[in-house]
């Protein structure tokens, strides 16, 4: 009979040692960081959920792949394995290397994208947002539903009567491609159905404009479907993500997500014309078309990744380990985006702190004590990270919602360590009543939560 615990489809050949920093050392450690997280040293952090993008663990085929890399500075063997493996999974006829998302993200902007287009998306996330816009452009949000609590089985979903009024009201010469974001992470890393996708698909075609993939978690998206999606559970996850891929005209890849590698990343399509501009820019900024600011090595163990991210024994860990979190979180009524996202646990600030406003940055204040009392570091997608600063002294113009994302990494933290942060949430959250806000001191003009300085608020 078949068991009710999955396991991990894998044994761990190699460990890491955990550092475990004590209350005052992490205290001590805010503080000279400016309560930004990000500005944490990775040994001050007990467990370390800021990110899934390139904080996994690879497998022994893909360090026995590194191991063949071809460093040749053009036409290395390891590109074309790699080319091979893109278009197998792909369909697409142009595949560029790029060292990880967001530089693919920044040439495909910068050849598509003009000052005063509008590019939309089901949720852009932080790195293409901020592309969109250093263009001059409009980068706008038409998810189907952004309440946390209301439960979906695909809550990515391009809102399509808004995508067609979006596109009656700007006129088509100013959207110079329609982006769909699979699984859509700032939304609470929520997929994105087939039906969809065609919709989106057949409304593009309707007025001649391209449809492109951020692809960055498309072997989990394509799961969603295979479990949820009537039609599609005799499908394998490859084919379902193949077809995903013949909907669009072209995708970008961080492949730090569900590339299943540290370092890496791609901008395919069919567009030969526009491939040729994203080549000349890629040399201009990255490297030559063959390796793309990428070693040999990294190219090989990008190909097999794409090969073992679709297995659907991983994918059906993967995705059961983030429920296994936000069951538990959510059976001690602390509140989260529902259903559970492919990658990440996403915490409902807004919820749980009620009296901190948004221009106080209540994802900010439970992130920071996440790491306060555990040592847990998530990242804040909330005010801080879609935002806009008005001018003066005005409050920032708030984010539709308050999220403190837990995006666990790729075949790294076992069942014990989701325990711990199980068991730390739940803590904070008995205590969310004394958490109090904060203020910005100093901030970038662009994706300022990278970098930005705060100062709790006394009151």
């Amino acid at each position: 009979m078949p068991y009710r615990t999955i396991i991990e489809p894998f044994r761990i050949h190699t460990v890491q040692a955990i550092d475990l920093p004590t209350i005052e050392e992490r205290e001590a450690a805010l503080r000279r960081a400016g309560f930004n997280l990000f500005g944490l040293h990775a040994d001050e952090v007990i467990i370390d959920l800021l990110t899934d993008s390139g904080t996994g663990a690879m497998s022994s085929e893909q360090w026995a792949g590194m191991m063949r890399g071809d460093e040749s500075y053009a036409g290395s063997r390891s590109f074309y394995r790699f080319e091979a493996a893109v278009e197998d999974l792909t369909g697409y006829a142009e595949v560029i290397p790029t060292h990880q998302g967001r530089a693919a993200e920044k040439i495909l902007f910068s050849v598509m994208v003009s000052e005063g287009d509008v590019v939309p998306n089901n949720t852009h996330f932080d790195t293409t947002r901020a592309n969109v816009e250093y263009r001059g452009a409009e980068a706008l949000d038409l998810v189907e539903s952004s309440d946390p609590s209301e439960i979906l089985p695909f809550k990515g979903n391009m809102d399509i009567p808004a995508l067609r009024a979006t596109i009656e009201e700007v006129g088509v010469d100013r959207i110079p491609l329609v982006m769909m974001t699979v699984t859509n992470n700032s939304g609470g890393g929520q997929p994105v159905s087939m039906e969809n996708l065609r919709e989106v698909r057949a409304v593009c075609d309707e007025y001649g404009i391209p449809m492109y993939l951020d692809a960055c978690r498309f072997a989990e998206n394509a799961w969603f479907i295979k479990i949820r999606e009537d039609g599609y559970a005799d499908r394998t996850a490859k084919e379902i993500a193949q077809e995903m891929f013949s909907l669009a005209d072209g995708c970008t890849m961080s492949a730090k997500k569900d590339g299943l590698v540290n370092i890496g990343g791609f901008l395919a399509m069919n567009d030969h014309d526009l491939s040729l501009q994203a080549r000349n820019l890629l040399i201009l900024t990255e490297g030559f078309p063959t390796y793309g600011g990428l070693a040999g090595y990294d190219l090989e163990a990008l190909a097999q990744g794409l090969e073992e991210v679709v297995d659907e024994d991983y994918l059906r860990y993967r995705v059961r380990s983030t429920e296994y979190l936000a069951d538990r979180i959510i059976g001690a009524g602390v509140p989260v985006v529902q259903p559970a996202g492919g990658h990440a646990v996403y915490l409902d600030a807004k919820a749980l702190l009620p009296h901190i406003p948004p221009h106080q940055y209540p994802a900010q204040a439970l992130a920071v004590e996440l790491y306060r009392n555990g040592g847990v570091r998530g990242v804040e997608i909330g005010t801080v990270m879609f935002g806009r600063p008005r001018p003066g002294d005005e409050p920032d113009e708030p984010a539709p919602t308050e999220l403190v994302r837990l995006a666990i990494p790729r075949r790294t933290y076992t069942q014990s360590h989701i325990d711990y942060v199980g068991e730390v949430v739940i803590e904070v959250a008995q205590h969310a009543p004394e958490i109090r806000g904060y203020r910005i001191v100093d901030q970038a003009p662009w994706l300022r939560h990278f970098t930005a300085v705060f100062e709790p608020l006394s009151e």
